[in-house]
């Protein structure tokens, strides 16, 4: 098949720091070109040329500055090419106007979160217009896909769960974490409110008490707003948490980060579609605790390769869940083979793409 698949205007492909769109875009990209055509249409990048390929997969990249003028370059890009299937990641809005430009070419809209099918990016009934004309809807998690059905009813029937991957061969354990340090719990992702990180920090002053032994947090990522990240850093003080603010390390150095951690803790304060810092964290051979919401759920088991935690909002929840992890080593690497392990089997990005690859055949 010759696929073409639209990324979003934001971010380019690779991208230069993190984005979990654009990392998935080219993960499954470079799988399905193993045995297909596949072309990216990216944001242009001071950094990048205009057209590059990589790992087999030809990405060209073009004027964004808004969804329009992007859309607008994509469809001069693709005037007068042939394809036989298009991928459209989170933007319904560009399914319409690709699919008058390629009459009888199946479109796929492969949507990552309930984000850009409600407000403030779309209206209920523009977003349910761009459903309703894609040709199947891909959804990275059985809760995404399930949101979406009761969202968009019409549509029910044509939306596929496609779970996402991790380069096992990079995500992998530390041989040694070395002996006599704190105990490392890491946070890596937006530093923003629905992310939980003061629920993390409130947590981790009271797992001191009951864990006896030191514990120290790592907090890996940036804040859209400085002066959040700023009150972050002044509760850790205020705490009294020995925390480690790493800002943004670019998703090409994170597994190294993954490596200094003995536990990951995802706070998640609000619906996630999947979470691939999770599966990144299991690959690494870290155990995750978790918010048991959205799609967290279909990744960790609890009690297996982690902890869920359903009381998610209070503090004392994940603290409990910290402090047993911190106080038995026996248990906590038990939940990291574990964890590993079911990171191989089911969450390498091959599966992911092997999966998606049928869903595509199937509509061609």
């Amino acid at each position: 098949m010759r696929i073409l698949i639209v990324a979003p205007e934001q971010i380019p492909v690779p991208p230069p720091l993190g984005g979990s769109v654009e990392i998935t875009i080219l993960a499954l990209a470079k799988q399905l070109a193993r045995n297909h055509r596949v072309t990216i249409v990216s944001r242009t990048y001071s950094l990048y040329p205009r057209h590059s390929v990589v790992g087999g997969v030809h990405i060209y990249r073009l004027p964004s500055g808004s969804p329009a003028t992007y859309l607008s370059h994509v469809r001069k890009l693709i005037r007068g090419k042939s394809f036989d299937l298009v991928q459209i990641d989170n933007r319904p809005r560009f399914v319409g106007p690709i699919k008058r430009m390629l009459p009888g070419v199946p479109v796929s809209l492969f949507l990552h979160s309930l984000t850009f099918v409600s407000a403030p990016y779309a209206t209920r009934s523009a977003a349910a217009a761009g459903l309703s004309r894609a040709n199947v809807v891909i959804a990275n998690s059985s809760s995404l896909k399930r949101q979406l059905a009761s969202r968009f009813p019409r549509s029910s029937g044509k939306i596929r769960k496609v779970w996402l991957g991790v380069d096992t061969r990079r995500f992998k354990p530390s041989r040694s974490r070395g002996a006599g340090r704190p105990f490392a719990v890491l946070f890596a992702g937006r530093v923003i409110p629905r992310k939980g990180v003061p629920v993390l920090l409130k947590a981790i002053k009271l797992a001191r008490k009951s864990a006896g032994r030191p514990i120290r947090a790592i907090i890996a990522g940036s804040s859209p707003r400085p002066r959040y990240m700023r009150r972050m850093r002044s509760l850790a003080r205020k705490l009294r948490v020995n925390a480690r603010f790493l800002g943004t390390v670019p998703h090409r150095r994170i597994h190294r980060v993954f490596r200094q951690a003995d536990v990951f803790v995802c706070p998640s304060q609000k619906h996630e579609a999947f979470g691939l810092v999770n599966v990144e964290a299991m690959a690494s051979g870290v155990p995750v605790i978790a918010s048991a919401n959205g799609g967290i759920k279909e990744i960790v088991r609890h009690n297996r390769n982690g902890i869920l935690v359903r009381r998610y909002r209070k503090p004392k929840a994940f603290a409990a869940a910290i402090a047993k992890l911190a106080g038995n080593n026996a248990v906590r690497m038990r939940m990291a083979r574990t964890a590993r392990r079911d990171c191989v089997r089911k969450f390498g990005w091959r599966a992911s793409a092997a999966k998606l690859g049928r869903i595509y055949a199937s509509k061609t």
